[in-house]
């Protein structure tokens, strides 16, 4: 808990420190993301606790069953919801800390990978057409492909960044 909150000061701090350079988009870019952050992590919060409370409901009235298809899916749906809340507040936070300056294409890439399988855990395969399941799938092996090749390119940015670093004596 007091690292989290060095860590809070030390952002605000750091905030009010580069305020004065900072133009005024790059001010409202910073307001946006802190009140996004906050926006996400009420968001979150609400959803954790309506999680938890339908999950006591559920052992409280017998009625849970992980086994069960629809127990499955509806608890991993919302699991799954509000990990990519999670992510979304992540890459704002990433913004409003300026370790980045907008959002990467990487992260958004990442989302939608997680909302794809969300949607693959929730889907009624029974009634669900097999062009949708294809359609999905073809998106998912796309978008998996986008991030790796992503993923790969930083990779080699960086081992790139590293040997042109002059070593010291």
């Amino acid at each position: 808990m007091e690292k989290k909150r060095h860590a809070t000061s030390k952002f605000f701090a750091d905030t009010r420190e580069h305020w004065p350079i900072m133009s005024v988009y790059e001010r409202f870019e910073q307001i946006v993301a802190i009140v996004l952050s906050l926006v996400i992590a009420v968001v979150i919060v609400l959803a954790l606790v309506q999680l938890v409370i339908r999950v006591v409901l559920m052992l409280l009235s017998g009625a849970l069953d992980p086994l069960e298809h629809d127990v499955f899916q509806a608890l991993f749906g919302m699991i799954m919801t509000l990990l990519i809340a999670m992510e979304f507040k992540h890459s704002i936070v990433r913004v409003a800390l300026r370790r980045s300056s907008i959002i990467q294409v990487k992260t958004v890439v990442l989302i939608a990978l997680i909302a794809l399988s969300r949607k693959f855990v929730i889907l009624d395969s029974s009634g669900t057409p097999a062009s949708t399941i294809a359609a999905l799938a073809g998106a998912t092996v796309v978008l998996g492909v986008v991030y790796w090749l992503l993923r790969e390119r930083d990779d080699r940015l960086a081992k790139e960044a590293r040997d042109s670093t002059p070593v010291r004596a």
